[in-house]
């Protein structure tokens, strides 16, 4: 399915690099995953789209779909609550109480009122919305969502140009954002907030579809790696043909930069080379091919042509071809940076001459198991009982006290005659 998804990862991550904000590359580009469906149903929002939240009662009245709406991004929760402390109230009238009640309503209605108020049409916060400012929301033709997750709602801020508020004093037309289109609609078996035509283009989100959470799974998996690899490509401007290519090419040419050498470092030389054709042979084997063919090709391709440095391994069609050609590509700095690792890692091991092994302990004790000053219960060592049995069956045929022990049991010549 590359034909699908390589558009999607290579315009997800340009959008960013154009902006700027490739650094920010996991948090402006969000994976979600929905069940069900065909894989080729996956898709990418030029924006931000997320899945909708917990609602309450009179979310089914709300707008769903809007033109150029105002967004107001929010960490408050919208919710009538009892308050968390305790408190003691005194009254000397019965009708005070009803005043009591009344300021709570009216704490709650202020905060509704500012956010109508300041214009806007959709109100996001990452705290609840309880069902009072969701039924108050859809009465005046607003939509709301509570419980949004940090990302999303960072996402949908970079995008719109809004501004997250911890509170409704204060609000202006100028910590608001925007966007060309927003439409809750049906994906698969969930519903999804999608946010459209952002003034900043740079977020974009990557819904994938599959057969089951395991293929989806993978699929995330496979998805963030392409994100990555053309991340670096953006940031090294400069790549290298795959699929073994490039190992080959330098084997060719320390092989014959190891015959200009005098003495043992020759052989160092030509051990490297050979060590980097491990790569080929691996993706020959992982692919079900014949390696020594393959290698046998690839060694005589890069030896006889000189046109040949880009030929790698074919895992279509099971044999060699130009892999730069065919777009099999590796950005140049992964490729440096794991020659140099893959160095470093082969020095440390040799710089190892000495392997700490735990010495044979002295202790008495350690020949039967017990730990020093552990008292074995009237209970004879091991080899003293096999020592006792062997010396009264020598005894009684009238022998020496001597005779052949198992494995691990010696005897001291002298002991009792012999």
């Amino acid at each position: 399915h590359k034909d699908l998804f390589a558009p999607m990862v290579v315009k997800a991550v340009k959008s960013l690099d154009d902006g700027g904000s490739l650094d920010d590359i996991m948090s402006l580009i969000a994976i979600k995953q929905i069940p069900g469906g065909d894989v080729r149903q996956s898709f990418l929002v030029k924006g931000v789209a997320f899945k909708k939240t917990f609602s309450y009662a009179g979310f089914e009245q709300m707008t769903k779909k809007f033109k150029n709406p105002k967004v107001l991004l929010l960490n408050v929760e919208l919710e009538l609550k009892s308050e968390k402390e305790n408190a003691e109230v005194r009254i000397s009238d019965p009708e005070q109480y009803q005043s009591i009640v009344d300021a709570e309503w009216q704490v709650i209605y202020s905060k509704l009122d500012a956010c109508v108020d300041c214009g806007a049409n959709i109100v996001l916060s990452k705290l609840p919305i309880g069902d009072l400012a969701t039924q108050y929301f859809a009465d005046r033709g607003l939509f709301c969502a509570g419980r949004v997750e940090d990302g999303d709602i960072k996402r949908v801020a970079k995008a719109t140009g809004g501004t997250v508020q911890t509170s409704t004093n204060g609000l202006s037309d100028g910590v608001l954002g925007t966007c060309g289109e927003f439409e809750e609609k049906q994906v698969g078996d969930e519903r999804f907030n999608v946010f459209i035509e952002c003034p900043v283009s740079q977020t974009s989100t990557i819904v994938l579809r599959g057969g089951s959470e395991q293929f989806i799974a993978e699929s995330e998996r496979s998805v963030h790696d392409a994100l990555m690899v053309v991340k670096r490509s953006l940031k090294s401007r400069a790549v290298v043909a795959g699929g073994g290519a490039v190992e080959m090419e330098v084997a060719k040419f320390l092989k014959e930069h190891a015959l200009t050498i005098q003495g043992k470092g020759q052989l160092i030389v030509s051990a490297f080379a050979k060590a980097l054709e491990v790569v080929p042979r691996q993706l020959c084997e992982n692919a079900g091919f014949d390696s020594t063919d393959i290698l046998s090709a690839l060694r005589r391709k890069h030896a006889q042509d000189e046109d040949g440095k880009w030929y790698g391994v074919d895992i279509n069609n099971g044999g060699i071809c130009d892999t730069f050609d065919a777009g099999v590509w590796e950005p140049s700095d992964n490729k440096s940076n794991s020659l140099a690792a893959a160095a470093e890692a082969a020095c440390v091991i040799l710089s190892i001459d000495e392997t700490v092994v735990n010495p044979k302990s002295q202790d008495p004790g350690a020949a039967t198991g017990m730990m020093p000053g552990q008292d074995m219960g009237g209970q004879k060592p091991l080899s003293n009982m096999m020592g006792g049995a062997m010396d009264a069956v020598n005894a009684a045929n009238g022998g020496s006290r001597s005779g052949n022990f198992g494995n691990g049991v010696s005897w001291m010549k002298g002991r009792g005659g012999g």
